[in-house]
């Protein structure tokens, strides 16, 4: 079994301009990213082990130092609440009350379980100021969810087509829990005019983000790339250390982790030519799939 820990960035509104009554218009956010981070179930226990001791140790410590009594449920990290002082002192005591060092030293822990447990990174990039105007929040998500998965068919076909791939979500509500679980059924039944999906298993898993260090990590994920993409910067710090753990085939030089769409977005040239950079300056870590 092969775990996919799904999370998104950015906001699911497919409008990337606000025009007002009089006319006038005002940019909107204009990038989401839906990223997966895959890990095999044999390498899940000494994944969430590093993370937990961590958070452990740290909650130890301000339970010691601050007389706050803390359990691993009250540990969560989300990119938000590591990047918004005022996110993380209002939902997140336990990130509020460590110091800049140790929120370094938790978020540094995370990312290098990546490389430590083999772990393999997906993302689609949605442009949405090239999207067409009968986009809805619905459809956006389906697409993004959609290409994401033919990813993840690929690398299971390639990579471990004796196993099965069972799709970890945020529990968040359960009106969008159903809405993913439709998609995903369609999916994993029909397929689409590309794949057929033969190795999901029939439902995404929900559970609460708080008790899943693997969708905290997703989450971490999913900002960097989201991040980067919105900047026009591959160089931004984290996503370069993501780079290398990107899905790439085995055969040709077709790679395919991270995906662009739509395909007449400025953002594929701009992927192809960051790739290439980092490969350039990289030519050891060069293990990573270039956008298409």
């Amino acid at each position: 079994m092969y775990f996919f820990y799904f999370d998104e960035s950015g906001s699911r509104d497919p409008k990337a301009v606000e025009t007002f009554a009089d006319g006038t218009q005002s940019p909107k956010e204009h990038i989401y990213s839906l990223t997966a981070v895959g890990l095999f179930e044999g390498r899940w226990r000494r994944f969430d082990r590093e993370i937990a001791n961590l958070k452990l140790e740290l909650s130890d410590h301000l339970n010691r130092t601050r007389k706050e009594r803390l359990d691993l449920a009250d540990c969560e990290v989300k990119s938000n609440w590591i990047r918004n002082p005022k996110e993380r002192a209002d939902k997140s005591p336990f990130l509020h009350a460590l110091s800049e060092a140790d929120r370094e030293r938790l978020v540094a822990c995370f990312f290098r379980q990546i490389p430590a447990q083999h772990m393999t990174l997906f993302s689609v990039v949605v442009d949405k100021r090239k999207l067409r105007d009968h986009m809805t929040h619905e459809t956006l998500h389906k697409k993004a969810y959609e290409l994401l998965l033919e990813r993840i068919e690929h690398f299971m076909a390639e990579y471990h087509p004796k196993h099965h791939a069972l799709i970890v979500m945020d529990d968040t509500d359960r009106a969008l829990n159903r809405a993913v679980s439709l998609k995903h059924a369609f999916f994993q039944r029909e397929g689409n005019q590309n794949v057929h999906f033969n190795h999901l298993v029939e439902y995404p898993f929900f559970t609460d983000s708080k008790l899943s260090n693997g969708v905290q990590l997703a989450d971490l994920c999913a900002y960097n790339v989201y991040r980067a993409f919105k900047t026009k910067n591959f160089a931004y710090p984290y996503f370069q250390e993501l780079l290398p753990a990107f899905y790439k085939r085995q055969q040709g030089q077709k790679l395919d982790g991270l995906k662009v769409f739509p395909e007449d977005s400025e953002l594929v040239a701009f992927a192809r030519q960051g790739w290439e950079e980092f490969q350039k300056q990289n030519p050891a870590r060069g293990g990573v799939s270039e956008a298409v």
